[in-house]
């Protein structure tokens, strides 16, 4: 899905950002994911969880620590 954007990464970036690619990534698409399915589900965390395949709480914990729906 992202396989295009993923091979335009150039050297600098990845010198620049070594050790932090990873989670950098992952928090840059879990807010718009969640707020999207947030929106999908109409704000029904338990169906949101379900739709993403995580734990209701761990769905919870992101809500909170990605400041989503402040």
């Amino acid at each position: 899905m992202f396989e295009k954007e993923i091979n335009e990464i150039d050297e600098f970036f990845i010198a620049e950002n070594t050790g932090k690619i990873y989670r950098g990534l992952l928090e840059a698409l879990e807010k718009p994911l969640i707020s999207k399915f947030l929106l999908y589900t109409r704000g029904n965390q338990l169906q949101t969880a379900k739709i993403l395949g995580i734990n209701r709480n761990t769905l919870r914990g992101k809500i909170k620590k990605l400041g989503i729906g402040r």
